[in-house]
């Protein structure tokens, strides 16, 4: 009884935190933990002894209803699509890896690792991304070249915030090359691809930003950062995305214990934006220009964006000295996609004008990647390396900007693919419905009738109008003495009689055009 009372008194305090939460008009998401919370409390006062449990999906996930997962399934083929033109093949990896495979790979990440419970002598986590377990398929089967895709769900022990589209279940859409080849060339192409997909998603105006981390190192170190410091820096400087620079200094500075004029230099640097240009330009800066490793990565910029111009994406690509990437296994050209808001100015003039920088504002990353040469060899016995770069889709941030384009729009989101209603006109005709439908589905149609022996015509045809159907095959004594069938056209109500001899053609004819 004492126990219960505690349950209550601890109810009545988490009920004024969600009123007081919801007088103060908080945010939709701090107040459905508060009530998550509420709601897991009265579950454990039970009901007469019986068990109770709340119904909810876990913290950080969520279901898809079919008009959802009809905009994903749309996304998901686009994305495909363009992967396949580029000659992706593609493949499938365990959901769980052996813990020691995604130990020390993540940085600073590695905290939001998910590790299962020892369940017979492996130790396991879910994967946090498909670029490790890759790199562990490669060293493990021996492949120096492939090109592959990979669309898969991954874990992450994170906070979430899914307003944003930030899960703690969720997919990843990947394309990596891995082989030895010349310098930059795959990396173009992975530039191009992420330029294709955003813009074939029409998703807004959007920039992607690269850089490198020779660039970012031999920054450092021209600007006195001691070399053990270098990833724990570099994953502070990454957070300018989402932090005043001011910010990041305070944290470089006081956190993590680097001087305050190494602090400043930084501080010049990753505020510069450009094309070529500014990779020129660093190239003959006095300080940069001492670091063999920045000038290798400046070189193989200014040869990124050579190739960038013959495949006309420069317009929305910007060399940007503050991105950095948190991720500890990436060690050349590294890149984001991120969307802006409509009506702002392109990526280019961007660049060349800071005053123009703050009508843009950025909306998240859609897309990153980057170069890691590495990874593969850190798995390989004999430490061989496999060159490899590769680009992830932010399916999840696409997929919550999709959803809300399609709430917008007048246009009725199709959950199924059916072409065409098998409908009857009179009773007792059953039989000759099921007989149809078989022939269709025969050959390949995506066809539908109503689990009714004898239902109402207008019932069937205001079926077809709610559920998008194009056409409706309608059988009836007569058409069945004639030997046809009348073909009726939703939209526009037209109806004609079509032999059933011709019934199939005609229906192809008239839906895949």
């Amino acid at each position: 009884m004492e126990d219960k009372a505690q349950i209550q008194e601890a109810i009545k305090i988490q009920g004024e935190v969600v009123r007081k939460l919801k007088s103060e008009k908080a945010s939709k998401e701090q107040i459905d933990e508060e009530v998550a919370k509420l709601l897991e409390l009265k579950a454990q006062l039970g009901d007469d002894g019986k068990t109770q449990f709340v119904l909810k999906t876990p913290k950080g996930t969520r279901d898809y209803n079919p008009k959802q997962m009809a905009i994903r399934e749309k996304v998901f083929n686009t994305i495909i699509r363009c992967f396949k033109r580029h000659g992706a093949e593609t493949i499938d990896t365990p959901v769980f890896e052996l813990k020691e495979t995604l130990t020390g790979k993540y940085g600073e990440d590695s905290k939001l690792i998910y590790d299962l419970k020892d369940q017979g002598g492996e130790l396991l986590s879910l994967r946090y991304d498909l670029t490790v377990p890759f790199a562990r398929y490669l060293a493990m089967n021996k492949i120096t070249n492939i090109k592959r895709y990979h669309i898969a769900k991954v874990y992450r022990r994170d906070n979430p915030a899914m307003t944003r589209g930030r899960y703690r279940e969720f997919y990843q859409c990947d394309f990596d090359i891995a082989g030895q080849y010349d310098a930059m060339i795959p990396d173009a192409e992975c530039l191009k691809i992420v330029h294709e997909i955003l813009n074939e998603l029409d998703l807004g105006d959007f920039r992607i930003k690269v850089n490198d981390r020779r660039i970012l190192d031999g920054m450092f170190a021209v600007c006195g950062v001691p070399d053990d410091k270098f990833r724990t820096i570099c994953s502070t400087v990454d957070k300018l995305d989402k932090m005043s620079w001011e910010d990041v200094k305070k944290e470089m500075v006081n956190e993590k214990g680097l001087s305050e004029e190494a602090a400043d230099q930084i501080g010049e640097y990753v505020s510069m934006q450009g094309g070529m240009d500014l990779a020129e330009r660093l190239l003959q800066d006095h300080k940069m220009s001492q670091s063999k490793q920045a000038c290798a990565g400046l070189s193989d910029i200014k040869l990124l964006f050579k190739y960038l111009q013959l495949f006309h994406v420069t317009d929305k690509v910007v060399f940007d000295l503050s991105l950095a990437r948190g991720l500890d296994y990436y060690t050349g050209v590294i890149y984001e996609a991120v969307l802006t808001q409509a009506g702002t100015v392109s990526a280019a003039n961007e660049a060349q004008n800071d005053t123009n920088a703050e009508e843009s504002v950025s909306v998240g990353s859609v897309a990153g990647g980057g170069r890691y040469d590495g990874l593969v060899g850190m798995f390989d016995p004999k430490g061989r390396r496999v060159p490899c770069v590769g680009v992830s889709i932010g399916i999840e941030r696409i997929f919550s900007i999709m959803e809300q384009k399609a709430e917008a729009s007048p246009e009725k989101v199709r959950t199924t693919e059916v072409q065409i209603m098998v409908a009857s006109a009179q009773k007792n005709l059953l039989e000759e419905r099921l007989q149809l439908i078989s022939e269709l589905w025969n050959a390949g149609i995506k066809a539908e009738l109503m689990y009714k022996k004898n239902p109402k015509l207008l019932s069937q045809l205001q079926y077809c109008e709610e559920a998008g159907i194009p056409l409706v095959a309608i059988l009836g004594e007569q058409e069945l003495k004639d030997g046809v069938v009348k073909l009726r056209v939703v939209a526009t109500r037209e109806e004609v009689d079509i032999s059933r001899a011709d019934l199939i053609s005609e229906i192809k004819r008239r839906t895949e055009a």
